[in-house]
């Protein structure tokens, strides 16, 4: 199929990221704790990986006899789908084989499997791994690896980040268990948010904050903030907020929140909007809790909280109605306003859909005029209210 969209990806360096051997076993070993039988008898396709060096099929290679996994499935992008200055050399494993192709090893993905003992020290593990080339360039949308998902129970890998919703929608529409590392901003993403609502998929069980979560980068990547040279000399580079999205079940997301009541928030509070009392929004009928810390335990109507409370959503303990306008699910509210002058400042005709707002003294920067004065937006909120509340 046509790779236009993989290839402007791939073509760009800052999608070619790898992740650490520690962060993907902190994240495995939550599901494990819950549930030490989630690997077992289960295929394990590791797409979008490369597996002459990735430490995706390094661990599950390592602990395929422990986990009791069935089968072991690891695909690579063909060479000619990376970036062109990021150098090519086949490893020597394929060199030394009778099988090795100089146009496939460019042109073609490849595939590694591990099923059994090949290497004859009666265990199954790394050594064991077989390989060969892919019929085509490894691009996870092919026919040839959407039958590889087909038959697969559960995909883990790192998609490239500018392919994060496609991909996701691959595995979804191929009804699979997964765990993928993403931008934590994709839990806004009007695709994504629904699912998180519908409880189809939840945040992992790692919480990643800024600077948090650092990926190998290849030696071409360009100089950027956050980089940093591990003892080995390989250069490593943070992205921000990253986050695992799964739909494996993990304890931490059954672990309830400890709170204080709405009265000991706003006696003992030391943030702005609580410590007054919870300030109400003009144009939904909720109130805007600041910090996910502040949620109070007692109150019964709908609240407004930022989208970090999805690291420590418990689904037993509270329900998510909707989104601001920002993450594009309801309560939204189309506003139109006429050219018009409000405190001697004149303000152009304004259309669209906007979230929830709150009132502000002063005319400000993401000020809105739908409710006919000055508003100002807060921030991205998501809408919870405490289980069994009802409507």
């Amino acid at each position: 199929m046509a790779n236009d969209n993989l290839g402007a990806a791939k073509k760009a360096k800052n999608d070619e990221f790898y992740t650490q051997y520690a962060d993907i076993e902190k994240e495995m070993n939550a599901y494990l704790e819950y549930n030490p039988d989630v690997f077992r008898d289960k295929t394990i396709l590791l797409p979008c990986d490369d597996p002459e060096w990735s430490n995706f099929t390094k661990y599950f290679a390592q602990n395929f006899e422990t986990f009791g996994l069935k089968k072991l499935i690891s695909t690579s992008y063909a060479p000619n789908s990376k970036p062109r200055d990021i150098p090519y050399q086949p490893a020597l494993f394929e060199l030394e084989d009778e099988r090795f192709d100089e146009v496939k090893t460019q042109a073609n993905g490849k595939i590694f499997t591990l099923t059994r003992d090949t290497s004859g020290d009666k265990r199954i593990d790394v050594d064991d791994l077989e390989w060969s080339y892919l019929d085509g360039d490894g691009d996870f949308r092919s026919e040839e690896v959407t039958k590889l998902r087909d038959g697969a129970d559960i995909i883990i890998t790192n998609p490239p980040f500018s392919l994060f919703r496609e991909f996701l929608f691959w595995i979804l529409s191929g009804s699979k268990s997964f765990s993928i590392i993403g931008n934590s901003n994709a839990i806004t993403y009007k695709e994504v948010f629904p699912l998180i609502m519908e409880n189809r998929i939840w945040l992992g069980a790692t919480r990643t904050g800024v600077g948090s979560m650092y990926f190998y980068v290849v030696d071409s990547a360009p100089e950027k903030t956050g980089q940093v040279i591990d003892e080995k000399g390989r250069k490593l580079q943070t992205i921000g907020n990253s986050a695992w999205f799964t739909n494996l079940e993990h304890g931490v997301r059954h672990e309830a929140l400890s709170l204080m009541t709405e009265s000991d928030n706003i006696r003992f509070s030391k943030h702005d909007g609580v410590k007054g009392g919870f300030q109400k929004y003009d144009n939904y009928d909720a109130i805007e809790v600041p910090r996910v810390e502040a949620i109070p335990s007692d109150y019964a109507g709908v609240m407004g909280v930022p989208i970090t409370f999805l690291g420590k959503y418990n689904p037993e303990q509270f329900e998510i109605v909707g989104g601001d306008g920002y993450v594009g699910t309801p309560p939204t509210k189309t506003y139109k306003s006429k050219s018009k002058v409000v405190n001697g400042v004149h303000m152009k005709s304004q259309t669209g859909t906007m979230g929830c707002v709150i009132r502000r003294d002063s005319f400000g920067q993401g000020t809105y005029f739908d409710v006919g004065y000055p508003v100002e937006a807060v921030y991205k909120r998501i809408f919870i209210r405490h289980k069994g509340q009802g409507q």
